[in-house]
């Protein structure tokens, strides 16, 4: 018997090659899992958008506060996704070919404003809290986006007028350096934020619940952008492993559903808890 068994594992990789063969060659697996992932992004943008006006209904006297910009981004960001998935055929014939990165990559710099956005209100809470000004962080927040879009852009320009496989290489890799650069902010930031409500006293009121929700969220953010950092390096080099292409939908789905999808829904989740209507003091406006 013992002979059979690695003929049999042979057979059982070969069904299995076949079958993911099969299902990214087929028109018709492509349009069903583009369509799957367009129908979830657009459910979690709604969660985004429902969340952002039982906000709104429950403190509309404070304006655009930190919490009801990143829902409101959050909105955004799946909208624009759910929509380019409902279309993806059609942005694959779109022309000039720059377009096409635009419309698959943009998304992605708005979820990097999104969830930076998100240290950046951590930060302002552990810094407070240790009685450190924080004039600071969000003109150091604006920069940081200004610099990243205007790179982005520039990358975008320059693939335009001369669309070589070096440049698209290096679009890809910046766009990597960019979510490293995110999953560092929320070690360095949620990390803090976490060690320091350790240090709370155990009766404090909350403290216990905070400290699940700035960990969990952590955990899952770290996780989520180190994995789009990893698969952004192999899509650079490997064209196996290429995003932007109709006939890998398999590798999409799972792309989309570790690095956005799954960890936009949990944070919704974990964040869901509605700010309270007085008294709030860590709920800062966007100006």
């Amino acid at each position: 018997m013992a002979p059979l068994m690695p003929h049999a594992t042979m057979i059982a990789l070969k069904t299995a090659s076949n079958w993911w063969d099969d299902v990214n060659n087929s028109p018709l697996w492509q349009d069903r899992i583009f369509h799957v992932l367009a129908v979830t992004y657009g459910v979690i943008g709604f969660v985004a958008l429902i969340q952002l006006i039982r906000i709104e209904c429950r403190v509309p006297e404070y304006g655009w506060t930190t919490q009801k910009v990143f829902h409101f981004l959050n909105f955004l960001v799946n909208v624009f996704r759910a929509v380019v998935f409902s279309f993806r055929r059609d942005v694959q014939k779109i022309s000039p070919e720059i377009l096409q990165h635009v419309l698959l990559d943009f998304p992605g710099l708005a979820f990097f404003t999104t969830y930076a956005l998100l240290v950046l209100f951590w930060a302002e809470i552990y810094y407070q809290a240790r009685a450190v000004s924080t004039d600071g962080l969000r003109p150091t927040f604006y920069v940081i986006n200004a610099v990243v879009y205007t790179i982005q852009i520039i990358l975008w320009l320059v693939l335009w007028w001369k669309p070589i496989r070096p440049l698209i290489i290096l679009s890809k890799i910046f766009f990597a350096g960019v979510s490293l650069f995110v999953a560092l902010g929320f070690v360095l930031y949620g990390g803090r934020l976490f060690l320091m409500l350790q240090r709370f006293p155990v009766e404090s009121k909350g403290r216990r619940k905070k400290l699940n929700e700035v960990g969990y969220v952590t955990s899952i953010c770290f996780m989520c952008f180190i994995v789009r950092c990893i698969m952004m390096c192999i899509n650079a080099f490997d064209k196996a492993a290429d995003l932007d292409v109709l006939d890998h939908p398999i590798l999409n789905f799972f792309y989309y559903m570790l690095v956005e999808l799954l960890p936009s829904a949990l944070v919704l989740f974990i964040l869901r808890k509605l700010p309270p209507k007085r008294g709030i003091t860590q709920y800062h406006p966007i100006n």
